[in-house]
């Protein structure tokens, strides 16, 4: 089949590569005009990261990741509140974890497929018209062609489930917190391969150095409404809003942003639908069921929505056969991972003091206590078999 995808981040040319060897004709629709880099860094494990091994990226992945040694909590004074290491992380999952910008996965994915799947950068879609045989696509600058199926893995805010299933936007569910990231030059000080945060009631920053005398800075806030700034100017005024008064190296990092072009802003929030797929159009990654980035795997459950759509469509010779099973198997595994990261909001932004002293008590704990790494384990283990597909 010509199946048309909207998305080419990370989950879209992961689909595109299974589908293509499945058998299937993939296009990739993306609205950037070139491929997204930088970004920032994510962890990497689980069945994401074996989907990656199945596409030879393993060692790729280890080259471009960070091995992070340790999370750091301090006070608005810079003393230490805590230290986790994450070595435990490691022991848990045999060795198969990664940290590293998002961006750099996202091209890494991309090669895989490049020259062989035909990518429209710079234009998206306007309308998906379904009829007997497949579906119509219109899109914003180039001409209207006609596929088979439509997916869309265009992220959180995905216009193919705006066009197809949502246009109300009611499958969204705001956490109550906003997130802003930037890559800096020439920050410091540097802790190299420790991620340091500093927190405060209903606020958390963190920063992590990079390559290149490159610095990630994270900022992590909650607020009563998703109110995401347009502009640059008026993002950079809410930071300082929020930040400037905190303490530790607040004023540095905000006045580190002044010289960033790209300043990443969002809002937290989930993808909650009954149904992944209508008609002849499906979605995947953070389009059909985002956990948000409390949850940490978001990227890697993307991966392996995508790995398994694929499988399911070489599988059954039905289209809606293959959509149903998708759902089917991986719809009580998301939900269950949905549930998780809201639990973890407190983590990223505690309310309180109090929740402040009891999460960094937990991380204390957590480095001394013996048996922690099998806490860690059933954390961090996947409770699903990823299928072995004929691809």
């Amino acid at each position: 089949m010509r199946i048309a995808i909207s998305g080419a981040g990370v989950a879209g040319p992961t689909l595109a590569y299974w589908l293509t060897r499945a058998g299937h004709e993939a296009t990739l629709i993306e609205v950037a005009p070139q491929l997204r880099t930088g970004g920032y860094v994510i962890d990497f494990w689980g069945l994401g990261y074996e989907v990656g091994c199945r596409m030879g990226l393993e060692q790729t992945i280890q080259d471009r990741g960070y091995h992070v040694r340790s999370i750091r909590s301090v006070t608005r004074r810079g003393r230490t509140r805590a230290n986790l290491s994450t070595s435990g992380f490691r022991r848990a999952t045999g060795g198969r974890f990664s940290s590293l910008p998002r961006g750099d996965l996202a091209s890494a994915v991309y090669s895989t497929i490049d020259g062989e799947v035909e990518t429209v950068f710079g234009d998206s879609i306007t309308a998906i018209t379904e009829h007997e045989a497949g579906v119509r696509i219109d899109f914003r600058h180039g001409r209207t062609r006609e596929f088979e199926l439509a997916v869309g893995a265009d992220g959180l805010h995905s216009t193919v489930r705006r066009l197809a299933f949502d246009r109300a936007g009611a499958a969204e569910h705001y956490l109550g917190c906003l997130v802003a990231a930037a890559v800096v030059d020439g920050y410091r000080p540097r802790d190299d391969l420790v991620y340091v945060t500093y927190s405060a009631p209903g606020h958390s920053v963190g920063r992590f150095a990079l390559r290149d005398d490159r610095t990630l800075l994270l900022f992590v806030f909650r607020c009563d409404r998703p109110n995401v700034p347009d502009h640059h100017q008026d993002r950079l005024a809410v930071l300082q809003r929020e930040f400037l008064g905190l303490g530790w190296e607040c004023p540095a990092m905000i006045d580190a942003l002044r010289g960033v072009d790209d300043l990443y802003f969002d809002a937290v929030s989930q993808v909650r639908l009954d149904r992944w797929w209508r008609g002849r159009t499906a979605l995947v990654g953070d389009a059909a069921a985002s956990i948000s980035l409390l949850g940490g795997e978001g990227t890697g459950l993307a991966m392996t929505e995508a790995y398994v759509l694929a499988g399911e469509l070489r599988t059954h010779s039905d289209h809606r056969q293959a959509f149903e099973a998708y759902q089917a198997r991986l719809g009580p595994f998301i939900a269950a991972k949905q549930a998780g990261a809201r639990r973890a909001l407190s983590t990223f932004a505690p309310k309180t003091a109090l929740s402040l002293v009891f999460r960094d008590a937990a991380m204390r704990v957590m480095a001394t206590v013996p048996g922690a790494d099998r806490l860690l384990t059933r954390s961090l283990s996947d409770d699903l078999e990823l299928p072995d597909y004929p691809m």
